[in-house]
């Protein structure tokens, strides 16, 4: 939204937006209600602080300055709607949102009034329950707030920039010997924006390695649409050399509208500690104008880790495919709630397992669906399961889904996967494993499998509540698991290795530690042994803790999972070590 301006201002939410619902009747004919104030409340909040260098609202103790102004956002009238289809798939939905933002003086004068409309068009998915009632509307809901929350701010900002952009110029004094005209000023963009630095752990460092992203919200404050806006990186080569590409065009931004890109890199293993720069620009190419350039300051350093062999990709083995088999790989490192602890490497353990079993599983690239971080919401999932997946089953099909996260039990022992999205405070965005397990089951596959490997821990820690053990073994399931650990854990993640324990493991079984008869080939049996033994043995001797994986059920010979082929070794097999 561009820097914030000098100014403090009192935010003023009515109780209307704060306690705003959505309601539709769902596919079953019932009555829901969503609350929608909630977000837009915070959106509201965190949308100011970016515009003005003090904002006194409900309960804030840390405005000492009398506001200069008012902000205050009256909500006229809302509406959803959802075009209900017989067919049980997406179907589209309508949120409109009319409100009136006004700027008032200290001395109680209106400085602005304008109209805020926001209208936010989805196709939405069902949530995977029987018997498909309800749907996914959390990221619906969450772009509206922010567009919003992002118009109303933008209109705040009009009120001042004329007062602003006066004062500036009247400071702007040219020397009587110029002879010079004073040049023309250039034309204001209608482009805001902010970058952000985003790494692997959360810790601000960029270390050898880790994964990292640059994130630009982007902005239309002018009343046109930008058709052809593009979005820049430049700065210290050490850094800038590992981005794929250092520009990138925007779709078109109507007004009032706000889009996001991402610079993503990986850092090579061995990097120079050093102080690395980074510039962001932001332009319309039609216009010729750009909105202030943003710098950004960054810490890079070496982090002593010794990088094992499993992050070296394998050879891929030519004579062995695979295109029956189907792999979801899901890894969330970070959330969107903040009180839920981060996992340092889930999302490039999501990326390895799946580059693992193209190399060595015989995978097919076009089989393969990876979900990290911000793109593994509820409804990215519900997508691949419900929509990516079933037009391709037959007899022969196996599917696999691997995920890397957290996921939390209820008192009677459900396990609640967390999506992106996922908070202990709002189960609704929480995903049951009774869920995915339905899904799973109406593909008809020959084999479906789930691969865990991750924290789990109680939705409520009430000591008065009687808990069951976590119950991965969902009644009538035909879905093999594996999972990191059989109660409750923190999910152990090995810093030396920059892996989750599990998958660190898993990985070397299929990259041929695993082939206990050597012949050549890894089978689900051998794989589970293998990573059952060694995390047993690891957490206890090196990490002094007790990490038991879970096998259910238990492979048995006779069993048609005991000898499916994950793996077949390359040429070259790799050195076995402790």
């Amino acid at each position: 939204m561009g820097d914030p301006l000098p100014v403090v201002i009192k935010l003023d939410i009515p109780a209307a937006i704060k306690e705003l619902r959505l309601e539709y009747t769902d596919a079953c004919g019932h009555l829901t209600r969503i609350p929608l104030g909630a977000r837009l409340e915070e959106a509201l909040v965190e949308a100011a602080d970016k515009t003005f260098t003090s904002v006194s609202y409900e309960g804030r103790a840390n405005v000492t300055a009398r506001p200069e102004a008012t902000v205050r956002v009256d909500l006229e009238n809302s509406s959803f709607t959802l075009k209900q289809s017989p067919v049980r798939g997406r179907i589209p939905a309508n949120l409109q949102l009319n409100a009136i933002a006004r700027v008032i003086d200290k001395n109680g004068n209106t400085l602005r009034e304008s109209a805020v409309a926001t209208v936010r068009q989805d196709s939405l998915s069902p949530e995977p329950t029987d018997p498909y009632c309800h749907y996914s509307v959390d990221s619906l809901i969450q772009n509206t707030a922010v567009e919003f929350a992002t118009k109303v701010s933008m209109d705040a900002r009009q009120a001042f920039s004329g007062a602003t952009a006066t004062a500036q110029t009247a400071a702007a004094v040219i020397p009587a010997h110029n002879a010079q005209a004073p040049a023309m000023p250039a034309a204001v963009s209608a482009l805001h924006f902010k970058a952000m630095v985003f790494d692997e752990n959360g810790n601000l460092l960029l270390e050898g390695g880790e994964s990292i992203r640059i994130r630009v919200d982007v902005a239309n404050a002018g009343l046109a649409p930008i058709q052809q806006a593009r979005v820049s990186l430049s700065g210290s080569p050490a850094l800038t050399a590992h981005f794929s590409s250092a520009s990138i065009p925007l779709p078109t931004l109507q007004p009032g509208e706000t889009k996001s890109i991402e610079f993503v890199a990986t850092l090579p293993p061995s990097i120079q500690p050093q102080k690395a720069e980074l510039r962001v620009t932001v332009e319309d190419i039609a216009a010729h104008t750009a909105a202030p350039a943003q710098a950004l300051t960054v810490m890079m350093q070496a982090t002593g880790i010794r990088i094992d062999d499993v992050d070296q990709i394998p050879v891929a083995t030519t004579e062995f495919r695979q295109p029956h088999t189907y792999l979801l790989s899901i890894g969330i490192g970070s959330y969107r709630d903040q009180l839920l602890l981060p996992r340092k490497f889930a999302s490039l353990d999501a990326e390895m397992v799946a580059n693992y079993f193209q190399a060595l599983g015989g995978v097919p690239s076009a089989n393969v669906r990876l979900l990290q971080d911000w793109n593994a919401l509820r409804q990215d999932i519900d997508d691949a399961l419900l929509n990516w997946l079933p037009p391709h089953m037959n007899k022969d099909a196996v599917v696999i889904v691997y995920f890397a996260g957290q996921a939390m039990t209820t008192s009677t022992g459900e396990i609640l996967l967390v999506p992106y999205e996922g908070s202990p405070t709002a189960t609704s965005r929480l995903y049951p494993l009774k869920d995915l397990e339905a899904a799973l089951a109406r593909l008809k596959a020959r084999q479906t499998i789930l691969l865990f490997d991750g924290a789990v821990s109680r939705l409520h820690s009430d000591p008065k509540i009687k808990h069951l053990p976590p119950r991965w073994d969902s009644a009538g399931s035909s879905t093999i698991h594996l999972i990191s650990s059989d109660n409750l854990s923190k999910g152990i993640e090995d810093d030396k290795h920059r892996h989750g324990l599990m998958t660190y493991y898993l990985l070397r079984a299929l990259r041929g530690e695993g082939d206990v008869n050597r012949d050549g080939s890894v089978t689900l049996a051998e794989a589970a042994g293998y990573v059952s033994q060694k995390v047993t043995w690891a957490s206890k001797s090196q990490f002094n803790s007790q990490q038991h994986p879970l096998i259910h059920p238990p492979l048995k010979p006779n069993d048609p999972g005991f000898a499916l082929a994950l793996s077949r070794l390359a040429a070259i097999r790799s050195q076995q070590t402790p």
